[in-house]
């Protein structure tokens, strides 16, 4: 595909609908406002999420977060509390918190081919009423994103089932990838960085500093 020559774009709602077509009554009213026993059901067997934030300019980021099955508290229906467990600083999700407090959840359980979508706003907190029940491993988290639920909706299993995300045997073959410890070396090119040294020290933080 050559994209140098100009291509056609939509650019507007009106069109998109004319390409696409609207949403039926079932996707069109599923949406709920607030965490109800289902919802809370599908958090509690949940052990990854994907959050979305954007900063005050609109530079969005997409990040992963994981635990034991349920790390994600729910104090009550319109509220949901992630632990922040110890990273690399970059804090990306958090400093585009401080700017915007927008928020996408996207909840996942192994197996199950449809999940949970979230929107709302979110701001951090480093209160210890909030922290202490986020322990694990024998630490606390030094702070949480706490989610005020605006809309809350399972998605359908299409892309699920169309990419055969847990069926091992439709795995692609990925032995002869690009480590990412490799790429993390080509990327960041600095001396005396290469693809052992990223490696170990991957390797010490994934063994050491996992809370």
């Amino acid at each position: 595909m050559n994209l140098s020559q100009p291509y056609s774009t939509v650019t507007s709602l009106e069109q998109l609908q004319s390409i696409q077509g609207t949403p039926g009554k079932l996707a069109a009213n599923k949406v709920i406002d607030h965490l109800d026993e289902h919802c809370h059901e599908f958090i509690k067997h949940s052990p990854f999420v994907t959050i979305s934030t954007a900063s005050k300019n609109g530079e969005c980021d997409a990040s992963p977060r994981g635990d034991a099955p349920g790390f994600a508290m729910i104090p009550d229906p319109k509220t949901i509390v992630l632990p922040e467990r110890i990273g690399n600083k970059r804090m990306d999700s958090m400093r585009n918190l401080l700017e915007n407090p927008g928020i996408g959840l996207l909840f996942l359980i192994p197996g199950q081919n449809e999940t949970l979508r979230i929107n709302g706003k979110a701001y951090l907190s480093d209160d210890s009423r909030l922290l202490e029940p986020l322990e694990a491993k024998g630490h606390l988290p030094n702070v949480a994103i706490v989610v005020e639920v605006e809309e809350c909706f399972i998605h359908c299993a299409k892309a699920f089932i169309r990419s055969k995300l847990w069926k091992p045997e439709h795995w692609p073959d990925i032995s002869n990838m690009t480590k990412p410890a490799k790429m993390i070396a080509a990327h960041v090119k600095l001396d005396g960085v290469d693809e052992t040294s990223v490696q170990s020290s991957l390797d010490e933080s994934y063994s050491k500093r996992l809370y």
